[in-house]
This record gives structure tokens, C-alpha cells and sequence, in this order.
């Protein structure tokens, strides 16, 4: 049954939630789910139904005449002092909470909710601790790095969530250095008290000042950039993916080439290396030079008026604009696939050749050329980590023991 809580704590403001239970609930597990919603200790919640207190914790909620679509009154009672002692003239009056007892420690005696509160004539309250802005200090236990590093670590989920929405503090919990974690959590940690401090100001400052105005517009705008990419990845966090492009293998001139099949280029180009491999310089018309405009900018050395190409058992003819300065070898445009009528089928992951009704499956990653990797593009080239340089040497030099080994036992 679905029941709907009034929450009325002491020092906040009004709140209501609503709590999916069995009517075979208890009171005292119903109590639980309670503080969790509202953060009020279970042993100063009072749950008020039909203007009567509900007080057997051992008592079911369906014995209390509950339904489903009942509305219940969340009331945080007041904490009881302990009665004061009676005083004798002339005895001295002895503080005995800060004796450890044999087998129990003071901060646990101190932590038990039975314990009435001393008089504050006799001890001063403790101190609380309390954040500044720019201290860095949270009240969710962020003031102790190491242990929130730990948590992060023992935790996978969390971890991969941090690498996701944080990754400067990422890179620094998984470098192994404390002080640059502790160095970034705090810096992350200052300035988002700075930002809370400038909000502050926003909302005391002169409704009619237009540097204020354009100021909250950036920050509504910035709020509701942060939602939507919130909603994003909730929801459709396959978008958030890198895709590899769409390569074939085929042969040119009789030498094997991976090739990039592009429809939203015009027309079919080749690098100038791949036309020296593939023997086919010679039938550059440099007449056809020019410059190749797209999202940059490149120089067109000729071009090849007809060539081979065989994708699978198909022979096409084909012509290609040679670039001076290309990363890929080639590059399949528009101009190519609608002679030959292909068709791209994502659903089969295949190029169809719609002229010969021949498929050839699309290049994984695995396949495709160096340039072509999300992990090892030419602006993303991965450097090669310690281990990795240390398993590499170890493999060759086990490598040279083994053929020099052999090369003795020849002789």
C-alpha cells in the first residue's frame, strides 16, 4: 500500500514523501524507512494517523487500521533532558560519564541514544564543527581524503561513475598520489564554494541590475545544460559512445588497401603513399590539381583517370584524386558508390554492390588501420605505460636467450 507522509521536522522546513509498504510492516521497520527519507533519528519520530499517536513499535501498520492512499503525520518530538540531580551542601559535584568502563570505550558511551544530556552548567557542549567556504570541508566525511579515496576504490561502480562526471579528480585517485588527490578534491571543493558564494549574491543583488539579470540567465542556462546531459545519460547513455568508421578491404592495382567508405564525400581520393605502393603515380594527370576543401584544407596532386578495383571477386573501375597530404590511404566517396549502386546495411554491417549483388563486411576495430582507432588516433595517441614497456622488454629479451640458446645447441 502507497501512504503519503507529512514531514514536519523541528529546524527545517515542511516536506512530504511517500512510502510504498506492506500492511505487515511493523512500526519499528516503518520508523527505519522514515529516518532514511527524512534524516530525523527513528527514536525522535512520532507518526501521528487520525489525530492519534501510533506508539507499539511491534505492531503492524495494517493492525492500525491503515489503507492503501492514507495520509500520516511525521512529528520529530522534542529530546528529553534528564531530570536534575538533587544536590547536597558541602559535597562536591563528580562528572562520572568520562570513566571508561572495562570493555566499553567513551566514544561508544557517548554515541548511545539512551544517554540523557548533561546539564550545561556542568560541561560545556562540544563544539561543532563547522564549514567555511573556501575550507573545503563537507559535512558527508569529504575532509578525510585517504578514507574517501578508499571508499571510491573498493567501490567499481562508483569508481566508473567518477571517471564519467569527473575526470581530472579521477586521474588523480587512480595516480596512487594522496597529496594530488587531496590537492584536487580540495581546489574542486573550494571553488564549488566559491560558485555557491556567488549564487548567494546573485539572488541579494538588485533584481533590476542587468550585469545580475545576465548573470542568472547564464547560470539557468548552465543549470539546465547540466540537467539535460543528466537525462542523457540516464537515459540514453549510448550516445555518450564513440563509433569506429566504416572501412572494407580491398585490392588496388593488385595491392591490398583498407579502405574508407565515406558518403558524404564527393568524390573518391588516395593518399600520394598509397599511389606509390600501389604503382600508380605514373598515371597521375597533374592537370587536375587543385586545393580539397572540407573540414580542412589539402592540396590535390592530380588525378587518376581510371584504375582496378577489386572489392571481394568484383573488379570495378574506379578514379581517384590524389592528395600530397592524406592520413588515410583511400577513401571511397560519393562518386563511386552511386556508379556502382552500393548500399550501406548497418543492420548486416556490409557494403552491398547493388551493380553485382556482392556483400563485404564493414572492418572491426581490431582491423582497421592505425589512424582509424578511437584509442590510437594521431591526436590521441596513447603513450605506452611503465608495465607495458617493462612486458615488452622482458618478452624480447626471453626472446634473444631463446635463439641464442638455440643457435649453441647448432653449433
Amino acid at each position: 500500500m502507497l501512504l503519503t507522509v507529512f514531514c514536519a521536522p523541528r529546524d527545517r522546513s515542511e516536506t512530504t514523501f511517500a512510502l510504498d509498504v506492506s500492511p505487515e510492516l511493523e512500526l519499528r521497520d516503518f520508523l527505519a524507512l522514515c529516518e532514511l527519507e527524512s534524516g530525523i533519528p527513528a527514536g525522535e519520530i512520532q507518526i501521528i494517523y487520525a489525530e492519534q499517536p501510533l506508539q507499539d513499535p511491534t505492531r503492524a501498520l495494517g493492525n492500525y487500521g491503515l489503507k492503501d492512499g492514507d495520509v500520516l503525520v511525521l512529528r520529530q518530538a522534542e529530546r528529553l533532558r534528564a531530570p536534575p540531580q538533587p544536590t547536597v551542601p558541602g559535597l562536591p559535584r563528580i562528572d562520572f560519564s568520562s570513566i571508561a568502563v572495562p570493555g566499553t570505550s567513551s566514544g561508544q558511551n557517548r554515541n548511545r541514544p539512551q544517554q540523557a544530556q548533561r546539564p550545561s552548567t556542568t560541561q560545556p557542549p562540544p563544539p561543532q564543527a563547522t564549514t567555511s567556504p573556501g575550507s573545503g570541508v563537507s559535512p558527508q566525511g569529504l575532509d578525510n581524503p585517504a578514507l574517501l579515496r578508499d571508499m571510491l576504490l573498493a567501490n567499481p561502480h562508483e569508481l566508473s561513475l567518477l571517471k564519467e562526471r569527473n575526470p581530472p579528480l579521477a586521474e588523480a585517485l587512480l595516480s596512487g598520489d594522496l597529496e594530488r588527490f587531496t590537492k584536487v578534491l580540495m581546489e574542486q571543493q573550494q571553488d564549488r564554494a566559491r560558485r555557491d558564494q556567488e549564487r548567494i549574491k546573485l539572488l541579494t543583488a538588485d533584481p533590476f541590475d542587468l550585469d545580475a539579470q545576465a548573470k542568472i540567465e547564464e547560470e539557468i542556462r548552465q543549470h539546465n545544460i547540466e540537467e539535460n546531459m543528466t537525462i542523457a545519460m540516464e537515459e540514453a547513455p549510448e550516445s555518450f559512445g564513440q563509433v569506429v568508421m566504416l572501412y572494407i578491404n580491398c585490392k588496388v592495382n593488385g595491392h591490398p588497401v583498407k579502405a574508407f567508405v565515406d558518403s558524404g564525400a564527393q568524390m573518391t581520393i588516395m593518399s600520394q603513399a598509397c599511389a606509390e605502393r600501389c604503382n600508380i603515380m605514373r598515371l597521375v594527370d597533374r592537370r587536375w590539381a587543385g586545393i580539397a576543401k572540407g573540414v580542412g584544407t589539402q592540396k590535390i596532386i592530380g588525378r587518376v583517370h581510371l584504375a582496378q578495383v577489386q572489392i571481394e571477386g568484383d573488379f570495378l573501375p574506379c578514379s581517384f584524386s590524389i592528395l600530397e597530404d592524406q592520413p588515410m590511404d583511400m577513401l571511397l566517396g560519393l562518386d563511386m558508390l552511386k556508379r556502382h549502386q552500393c548500399s550501406i546495411d548497418l543492420k548486416k554491417n556490409v557494403l552491398l554492390i547493388g551493380t553485382t549483388g556482392t556483400e563485404t563486411r564493414f572492418l572491426p576495430e581490431a582491423e582497421l588501420p592505425e589512424c582509424a582507432r578511437l584509442a590510437y588516433g594521431p591526436e590521441g595517441r596513447e603513450e605506452p605505460r611503465p608495465d607495458e614497456i617493462a612486458d615488452r622488454e622482458l618478452a624480447e629479451a626471453i626472446q634473444r636467450s631463446v635463439q641464442d640458446s638455440g643457435k649453441m645447441h647448432d653449433m
